[in-house]
């Protein structure tokens, strides 16, 4: 390795590190999110309402007697926030008292 590679290599080295430290990722918050629209097209072809009481539990696919977003294995974000983050809408946050057609229980 020349010289020149190795004083390169340790500029980038130290800017890096540096980088780490300056500014640190911070994870995005259901508060920082969106919320997920029901016009959304996504939101639309998943059957996404914000309110689970509205629909019909004879229409579900997966019959449970309480489902909503709040006790969907797919949800995350923080237990008892009104508005958190769903795998299955990325960068979106829905509503906790929301239903959808992919609905899981949670394990």
């Amino acid at each position: 390795m020349s010289k020149i590679a190795r004083r390169k290599f340790i500029q980038l080295s130290a800017v890096a590190a540096a980088g780490c430290f300056v500014a640190p990722a911070r994870q995005a918050q259901a508060g920082d999110l969106p919320h997920l629209s029901v016009d959304d097209p996504m939101a639309a072809a998943m059957k996404y309402t914000e309110d689970a009481s509205s629909v019909d539990p004879a229409t579900r696919n997966n019959p449970a007697a309480e489902q909503n977003c709040a006790n969907c294995a797919l949800i995350q974000g923080n237990d008892g926030d009104a508005w958190r983050p769903c795998q299955i809408f990325p960068g979106k946050a829905v509503a906790a008292a929301g239903w959808c057609s992919v609905w899981a229980p949670k394990a």
